[in-house]
């Protein structure tokens, strides 16, 4: 696969756009981000300049390479040759995207994937669970894995929004099938918390609509939270960045931040528990030494990175900021390769939508 990636701080989105795709003519997709207020004019731009390419895009805090911002900032891919991609929009995300399921089908029929060289990058703007359930019912025919975030960091009193070939849409998943033409690519979810010595409790009554977890094996879960932990009740949720919850399945864990206590002593969490599930508290590691090793799994599995395509959780980016890390971490990420991403408010990784996560897709 071939790409041009970059970044421009001009205030004028014409410019901006010259100054990141310089020298390109036809690309083949294109993936962007930007600050709220231009969202709809960068739209526009890039559609009318490359009609004939798919391309999807959303607004919020951003990255590339060693730079992250949320203002005045364009940041975005053109995938110029050896690629062959479909986008594609799912609406009713609160109701019922499957009524948009062909849209996804349709474009996986149209690329013919193999699930080694085939991902699906999506951005959405609310409920992941169903949406993830939804899609892999298309995904899951051809193993292709999914990658994608959720809008984050919207101003207060306006809509979350993505765009698609030139339209925006509120309440909408914007998705793009990309086949790797000339090499693989390779998707890693990111976790730097891990169990340890905490139980594991049984979600034994849950809400799921309002994602709230309350109660573990019987009793309030904030009470069995605070009992694990150690934690006086009035700090269980300043102590996400430490000690977030965990959903177990299998060897594997995803985690679910607490953002808030019920009235009955529930956990109020980004993502949904189901009754029966599996969980633990979880501890924050040598998150350096984690990074180190992803670095060191992707230049291994890859004989020549083209580029990456992550996203982040705002609750690592907060954990990050408080540790003054940050800008290590971007410039770090950058020494593998360019790496174009956005600052989430949660991931979606294959079958799961996580957070406190970074999730990527990697492409030779």
């Amino acid at each position: 696969m071939k790409s041009e990636s970059g970044i421009s701080r001009n205030a004028n989105v014409i410019s901006a756009v010259d100054e990141v795709f310089k020298g390109v003519t036809k690309p083949v997709g294109i993936l962007f981000y930007c600050d709220y207020n231009r969202l709809e004019e960068f739209t526009k731009v890039l559609h009318e300049r490359y009609p004939s390419a798919q391309t999807i895009g959303t607004a919020g805090r951003c990255y590339f390479n060693g730079t992250v911002d949320d203002t005045n900032i364009f940041v975005a891919t053109a995938f110029t040759d050896e690629a062959k991609i479909c986008a594609g929009v799912m609406k009713h995300l609160a109701k019922a995207p499957l009524s948009d399921l062909n849209n996804l089908e349709n474009a996986l029929r149209e690329i013919d994937p193999d699930r080694t060289n085939t991902v699906c990058l999506e951005i959405c703007t609310n409920n992941e669970e169903r949406l993830v359930s939804t899609m892999n019912v298309a995904l899951s025919k051809y193993g292709v894995d999914l990658v994608g975030g959720t809008t984050f960091g919207t101003p207060e009193g306006k809509k979350s929004k993505v765009c698609v070939n030139g339209t925006i849409y509120e309440n909408a998943c914007a998705f793009m099938v990309i086949k790797n033409l000339s090499g693989n690519v390779f998707v890693y979810k990111e976790n730097i918390y891990t169990r340890t010595n905490f139980p594991t409790h049984v979600a034994t009554k849950v809400n799921r609509e309002t994602k709230e977890l309350v109660q573990l094996d019987n009793r309030p879960a904030a009470e069995v939270y605070a009992e694990d932990t150690g934690v006086a009740r009035g700090d269980i949720v300043g102590n996400v960045f430490q000690q977030p919850l965990g959903r177990v399945l299998g060897d594997d864990v995803y985690i679910c931040s607490m953002y808030d206590i019920g009235s009955n002593g529930s956990l109020v969490n980004y993502k949904q528990f189901g009754e029966n599930d599996a969980v633990t508290v979880l501890q924050l590691q040598d998150y350096e030494a984690i990074i180190e090793d992803t670095k060191n799994e992707i230049r291994n599995a890859c004989a020549k990175i083209d580029t990456m395509i992550s996203f982040n959780c705002i609750y690592r980016y907060l954990l990050f900021e408080q540790e003054g890390y940050t800008n290590r971490y971007f410039a770090s990420m950058a020494e593998v390769c360019n790496n174009l991403g956005y600052v989430a408010g949660g991931e979606q990784f294959k079958r799961q939508h996580v957070n406190q996560t970074m999730v990527c897709a990697v492409f030779e």
